[in-house]
């Protein structure tokens, strides 16, 4: 029904944004990876994904095609829903997933938000031979042993941009950062610490 959605980003919250199209708000649900690279008061495109229910109906938001691309494949798998699908989405790039399962990397996968071991296995089994195989990122930490940079300001400054006090994110930066982790995954880990707090 929508193929993508341009407008003003109004809103953004844990979980989705909001974006203005002529004067008509909508409110797409998104993974942490597309939310940190929209900007308040911006103008962007997002793909979008309808997801009609018996209940509801609702729209899955992608900055680019590529994650658009991965979250229906991941989505094709029984017992994958819209939200498990986001969430694998927020705990990994596109590129990176692709990897993880090329590699039959069952232990990374299987940290995901909503996927267990068997799930997991159920990733590899089925999406295996529809990964492309030139569109893959392995992490670094497993192509060299040179250490790897981390910028805690700049994952200090995506996370006020979501919307966190200042003192918020520098917290939640000092408790998440470890060695290994590039600032990506530190923003990540960042902002699941924060939502689970906020739930307390």
């Amino acid at each position: 029904m929508y193929s993508y959605i341009k407008g003003i980003i109004e809103e953004i919250s844990l979980d989705h944004v909001v974006i203005d199209n002529n004067g008509i708000g909508y409110k797409i649900n998104a993974s942490a990876n597309t939310i940190m690279k929209v900007q308040l008061g911006h103008e962007c495109k997002i793909y979008t994904k309808l997801i009609v229910k018996e209940d509801d109906m609702s729209l899955c938001g992608f900055y680019d095609k590529e994650e658009l691309r991965m979250f229906e494949l991941l989505t094709s798998i029984s017992k994958i829903g819209p939200k498990v699908g986001l969430g694998i989405l927020s705990f990994a790039s596109p590129k990176q997933i692709g990897a993880y399962i090329l590699s039959e990397d069952i232990a990374k996968l299987s940290k995901a938000p909503g996927v267990g071991k068997k799930t997991a296995e159920r990733i590899v089994l089925e999406l295996k031979d529809k990964i492309d195989k030139n569109n893959v990122e392995f992490e670094a930490t497993l192509l060299t042993s040179q250490p790897i940079v981390v910028s805690q300001d700049e994952a200090v400054d995506a996370l006020v941009a979501l919307g966190y006090s200042l003192q918020e994110s520098k917290d939640a930066v000092q408790k998440c950062k470890k060695d290994g982790l590039n600032t990506e995954d530190i923003i990540k880990k960042s902002l699941s610490y924060l939502m689970s707090k906020s739930l307390r």
